[in-house]
Order: structure tokens, then sequence, then C-alpha cells
């Protein structure tokens, strides 16, 4: 069973954002003429052995990318496969906070996902601090960004240290998931997620054989085994392309179980299967 915890269904006016200018000539995408549908990517993740993932809206400044309300329909068509993430608009905290009570109170979404970058707002943002507390209050992790930014806005929000370190020392009930691994500042997310509990890392924007060694020295610990979770970022990068070279870092069983599937499974409170039941 794989989860895959950092996934987008893109909209065409999300495709078609000139931020993604960088990773449309990474990758090769180019935009389609009308909008994907759904099946695409339970495509996508049937083709990789994927069983569930988490699907995120995306709100920036210009107002949503991919709205709630977009991902809810999806969910909707396909709840055994899919769960949904909240975006909301950090400019204003208390509609904010009204918006993902009602995506986890009235549309089941699983957590809060706001890439700072976006914002070119630090996590330690006086904005972000009504979201974090009503996220421990819903009981629903926090997704963000750390690392270097692909598309074309600065990095360095994304640094680990100061700015989740500062987080998870003012919410440590708040549970944190790093996406993207962190890179080029890896030391430091392992760092971070050593040192706190409630924060974790997931491998999504990178394909298994390009984990920094330090990621996956941490992975092989007694502790590191139980905080590392597989992402993907699709359609950015597939599921099955992120998964290539993971048999190479020699993971025991569980190790391996945990990073897949087990560690999402405890975090969101998803039964055995993976789904919603």
């Amino acid at each position: 069973m794989v989860i895959d915890l950092w996934m987008q269904h893109p909209t065409l006016r999300f495709l078609r954002h000139d931020m993604f200018e960088s990773l449309r000539r990474w990758t090769g995408m180019t935009v389609p003429e009308a909008e994907p549908p759904i099946e695409l990517t339970v495509r996508a993740m049937d083709e990789a052995g994927v069983s569930f993932g988490l699907l995120s809206a995306w709100h920036g400044p210009e107002g949503p990318l991919i709205s709630n309300e977009e991902v809810a329909g999806w969910v909707a068509a396909h709840p055994d496969r899919f769960a949904g993430l909240a975006a909301v608009d950090i400019r204003k905290p208390m509609e904010a906070v009204r918006e993902l009570r009602r995506c986890v109170t009235e549309l089941g979404f699983k957590g809060l996902r706001v890439l700072p970058w976006l914002w070119e707002a630090p996590p330690t943002d006086r904005r972000y601090y009504p979201l974090y507390a009503a996220c421990v209050e819903l009981g629903v992790p926090f997704f963000t960004q750390v690392g270097h930014t692909g598309p074309l806005r600065p990095s360095e929000t994304g640094r680990p240290i100061p700015y989740i370190d500062q987080v998870a020392l003012d919410f440590p009930e708040l549970v944190i998931v790093g996406g993207h691994i962190g890179y080029p500042w890896t030391e430091e997310m392992v760092a971070v997620a050593r040192k706190h509990e409630n924060v974790y890392i997931d491998t999504s924007a990178y394909t298994a054989e390009r984990y920094p060694p330090e990621l996956v020295r941490y992975m092989k610990t007694r502790g590191g085994r139980r905080k590392v979770l597989f992402g993907s970022n699709y359609p950015m990068l597939f599921p099955g392309r992120a998964l290539e070279g993971l048999a190479a870092h020699d993971l025991d069983e569980e190790t391996r179980a945990l990073f897949l599937h087990g560690n999402a499974q405890r975090l969101l409170g998803l039964p055995a299967s993976g789904g919603e039941g």
C-alpha cells in the first residue's frame, strides 16, 4: 500500500500560471486545452500502486488556483481514493480560521496546507498563528513547504531553522509536516524533526533516487523511521516516477511500510485500507 501525502489535481488556471514556467521547463510539461478530469489523477495513482492521496487546494495572493470546493468535489467523486487539504487567505486571519473550520468539520478535510513562498511570508509571520491554534483545536496537521522554491519565487521562507523550529516551540501540540524534504537545508530539517516530537518530513518533489544521504540515514534510525512520509508533488512529479529508486536505499520491511503508508495512517487517522472506510 502507498499513500501520497502531497498531490494536487490541477486546474487550467493553476497550470497556466507564470510562476510555474521553471517547472514546465524542467519537466517538459505542457498545458492542456481543456480542464483535466480527475480520472487522469486516479489513473496516475493506479499506475504507481498508490491507494490513497491527499489533494490540496491552492490559495495565493491572487485568489484560489485550486479552490476548496473543487477539491471537495473530487473527494466526493472518489472518497475511497482521496481526502482534502484546505488552503486559505492568510491575509484575513479570522476569515481564514472560519474557512479552515468549515473545511474540516463540514467537508471532512484532513488538514491545512500553506506555501510560505506563495505569500512571501515565513511560517513565523503573525498571520499564521491563529491558523496554528485552529489546527491544534481541530486536531489536524499543518502542511507546508521546506527547502528551496522551484517556482519563480524567493526561497528564504523555506528555511527549517529558524522558521519551523520557532513555530514548533510556540505550538508544541501542532503537527507540522514539512514537504519537499528541506533541501538544500536537509540537515536543518532533520535536526528540527529530531528535536520536536510533532515535526515530520515528506519527500514530495524528489525521486527516491535523489533523496539526500542525510535523510536516508535519518529514515533508518529508530525515531526517524516514524517521521518521514511519502509524497509525490503530482502533477509536477508523477508518483510512479517519485518512487523510482526506493529499493536502492535498502530500507527494512518495517521502515518501508511506515514510510509508504503507516506514518500517514497514524498521522491522519486513516484505517488500514488507507481510505475513509
